[in-house]
């Protein structure tokens, strides 16, 4: 595929997005800001970027609420997410960027949806978080079969790994009573990388003489993904353990000084077996001589 062909999308695109945002960026600026409700953000983006995309997908919600179910699109993102990695793994790189972009994208709309429509439940969270699981090893599974011969499959592992291990431990804490949101590389950085790396590889790719230039840049987008999913996985595992560590020491000392003073008993002075006889029985049961 031709260079320019393979762009001429991706820069059309690119083109509304950086439109969007300047029109969203003057709202605010002139003091008449969107109102976007049940926003949700993570450290990198902030609430400012994830505040414009929701504003950016709110026309695409009003259409689908009260019309599509949000464990529906949450299936379509997990389809979204197989057909990302069954791409990457045949070389169809600039397809993989446009199936996670639109996968990304579904992730975000499913719980927009459920939070507007007031379909909260602990099924669909589990749902949801289970899928979005699910489809992240799906593509890294496609990026393994792609780099297979490579020693970059290690990067792919890796990053497989530490974007496991980001969202377990967040599992596992919040089952202990523990909210995690923090970290550099979450699952919206995670698809971000991705697809940046993937199209500039796909750039590369599309001539034979950069073959190799493709799968260092390939290659190199895992590693990073690897070392800083990792990071954040350890980060949020030594800050999880430090809460509980101060739990269990206040527990212990609560439990120290909640224990009542033990009195001392009196001694019990074991009765004789024949009492003495008291000074007047003694008298009067003599016998005179």
């Amino acid at each position: 595929m031709d260079r320019f062909t393979l762009l001429a999308p991706a820069l059309l695109i690119l083109a509304g997005f950086v439109s969007a945002f300047l029109v969203y960026c003057g709202l605010c600026a002139i003091g008449r800001p969107p109102i976007i409700a049940g926003v949700k953000h993570n450290q990198v983006f902030g609430f400012f970027f994830a505040r414009f995309i929701c504003w950016l997908l709110n026309p695409v919600e009003r259409v689908l609420v009260g019309r599509v179910s949000p464990n529906a699109i949450t299936a379509l993102s997990l389809v979204g997410c197989i057909a990302t990695g069954i791409a990457a793994a045949l070389g169809h790189l600039g397809w993989a960027v446009w199936l996670f972009v639109a996968s990304g994208i579904l992730d975000i709309l499913d719980g927009r949806l459920a939070r507007i429509t007031n379909k909260q439940t602990q099924s669909g969270a589990l749902f949801d978080s289970v899928s979005d699981r699910w489809g992240e090893l799906v593509v890294f599974a496609g990026y393994a079969w792609y780099l297979r011969e490579t020693v970059w499959l290690l990067a792919v592992l890796a990053a497989a790994a530490g974007s496991m291990m980001v969202s377990y431990t967040r599992a596992r804490a919040e089952g202990l009573g523990i909210e995690l949101h923090g970290g550099i590389m979450q699952r919206a950085e995670r698809i971000f990388i991705i697809c940046v790396g993937t199209m500039i590889a796909a750039w590369y790719g599309a001539n034979p003489d950069t073959h190799t230039t493709m799968l260092h840049v390939l290659g190199g987008t895992m590693l990073l993904v690897g070392i800083a999913s990792s990071a954040t996985a350890v980060n949020r595992w030594i800050v999880a353990y430090r809460v509980l560590a101060r739990r269990d020491a206040e527990a212990a000392g609560v439990k120290v000084e909640a224990q009542p003073a033990v009195k001392p008993q009196p001694a019990i002075v074991p009765e004789p077996m024949f009492a003495p006889v008291p000074k007047a029985l003694r008298e009067s049961a003599e016998l005179p001589l």
